[in-house]
């Protein structure tokens, strides 16, 4: 599973990988030295604290390291390389193309889908969505990763992505949801794209982004 524990020793052992101490990661990455030290791993009352998802891209980046490839650190510090298993992908701009996915909105994946590395979320539908251009700024950039649970309920809040009878794919802010229309709107204000409305005999499919590489 995505846990605390494993996600800070993937932090780890990319900094020994690029022969770095987990400071010297930090500051590489542009942050401050004591991001990653183990004292900051939990609050003083016991809380955990998780690395920001801005943190972890500023590290990739920063290392030169690809996405897959802390993916594979990030299997291998969850002590399940045996049972990990690797979830299908493709470019986002891809997937309003018909052919791959079924009528139940799941993925086809004898065609057309490349895999990456990914821990046991606990739903072997996930599947991921690489962000490619500038249409999802400025809170996507190309390159991004976005993970998909086809199994997670959709709530008020939650980012999905969603996609109509007529192939239009859309990335937003799930705003509301009743037994006949479906209500989006933009991650950020500053986009302007509006607010949709939706009937939900329109919806082909729905699903909720469980995690972003960035």
């Amino acid at each position: 599973m995505l846990t605390h524990k494993a996600i800070w020793a993937a932090i780890d052992g990319l900094a020994e990988r690029y022969g770095l101490t987990a400071s010297g990661l930090a500051r590489k990455a542009g942050l401050d030295p004591t991001t990653f030290n183990r004292s900051k791993r939990e609050a003083a009352d016991g809380r955990q604290r998780w690395p920001s998802t801005e943190s972890i891209a500023k590290v990739i980046e920063a290392t030169g390291a690809s996405v897959g490839e802390f993916m594979d650190v990030l299997v291998d510090s969850s002590g399940n390389r045996g049972s990990a298993f690797r979830i299908p992908m493709l470019p986002f701009n891809q997937a309003s193309q018909p052919g791959l996915f079924d009528d139940a909105g799941l993925p086809l994946t004898q065609s057309g889908w490349d895999r990456v590395p990914f821990p046991d979320l606990g739903d072997d539908l996930a599947y991921a969505l690489e962000v490619s251009g500038e249409s999802l700024l400025p809170i996507y950039r190309e390159g991004t990763i976005l993970v998909l649970s086809p199994r997670a309920p959709t709530r008020r809040g939650d980012r999905v992505v969603l996609r109509r009878l007529n192939g239009e794919l859309l990335c937003r802010q799930l705003l509301r949801k009743t037994l006949t229309r479906v209500e989006l709107g933009a991650f950020d204000p500053a986009q302007n794209l509006g607010e949709r409305s939706l009937d939900v005999t329109d919806i082909a499919w729905m699903h909720r982004i469980v995690w972003a590489s960035q």
